[in-house]
């Protein structure tokens, strides 16, 4: 058996336990892995900005690890910090996303460098969003007309009750130029259209010499469908939705039981060694 050279990982209800840590085994194997010349790829939502500091526990600035960043439309080497890949939303829509926004009781966010932009920073989640990206907030009067460069998210915080019912209504206008999509109970987001964390890896590991034959990638929500069914070997934590585990080629043990551990000793032998 050919084993995985790339190992693909999301972070929250998959690498992360519900404690927000990483597992021991699974972070001692991890390192080891890439010791041995593998490749460790973080693929989440967040910014670069969020990630950074779960790539040093893991030692990926050390080994080239990449950080897939915004749900696929930015990809980083971590040893390198170039920007291998980069799919941010045209200025003019950003502009437009933000003022029709204005109808519906959310809390628009904006990410740039170490800054997290909004309205009012006492708003719901801004404290929550901007410590779990390790972010700065910064307020501004006016998003819409402080949007001067192309983002690679728009994010919306809200009641989740209130999202449900107005999610249609506020994707409406966009929903054939971009991405929209809720990516937790009380987050709607705008990305650009057609990007998710399988096209960005695909572009970015080709640049590295990889393809989705070398890859195992774990995952546990609808934002990971493309990179499980991505990578040649798809792994589905215990905690996973069911249309992710319907999806898996290998369904493992739950975050908070070393799911990604018992599922590379599976798949990687020579590393128990």
């Amino acid at each position: 058996m050919n084993e995985p050279k790339v190992i693909v990982l999301d972070i929250d209800g998959t690498l992360f336990d519900d404690e927000k840590k990483i597992q021991p085994k699974t972070k001692e194997f991890l390192i080891k892995a890439q010791e041995r010349g593998n490749v460790v790829v973080l693929a989440s939502g967040r910014p670069a900005s969020g990630l950074w500091y779960i790539a040093e526990e893991l030692k990926m600035s050390e080994h080239h690890g990449l950080l897939c960043c915004f749900n696929g439309s930015q990809v980083v080497d971590c040893t390198t910090t170039d920007i291998l890949y980069n799919t941010p939303v045209d200025i003019n829509k950003g502009r437009e996303v933000l003022k029709h926004l204005r109808k519906f009781d959310v809390t628009p966010m904006l990410y740039k460098d170490a800054y997290l932009y909004v309205e009012n920073a006492y708003a719901p989640k801004v404290e929550y969003e901007s410590r779990l990206c390790k972010m700065m907030v910064c307020e501004v009067n006016d998003l819409a007309a402080f949007l001067n460069w192309g983002t690679n998210k728009i994010l919306t915080a809200g009641d989740p009750a209130y999202l449900e019912k107005h999610a249609k209504e506020m994707a409406a206008p966009f929903k054939d130029q971009l991405n929209c999509m809720f990516t937790a109970p009380f987050y709607f987001e705008f990305t650009e259209k057609g990007i998710d964390k399988a096209k960005a890896l695909d572009v970015a590991l080709k640049k590295l010499g990889y393809t989705a034959n070398d890859c195992i990638a774990f995952g546990d929500a609808e934002n990971d469908l493309s990179i499980i069914k991505f990578a040649k070997t798809g792994v589905a934590m215990g905690n996973a939705t069911n249309e992710v585990k319907n999806a898996a080629d290998y369904v493992t043990q739950d975050n908070n039981h070393e799911g990604i551990y018992n599922a590379l000793k599976k798949y990687m032998p020579s590393l128990l060694k």
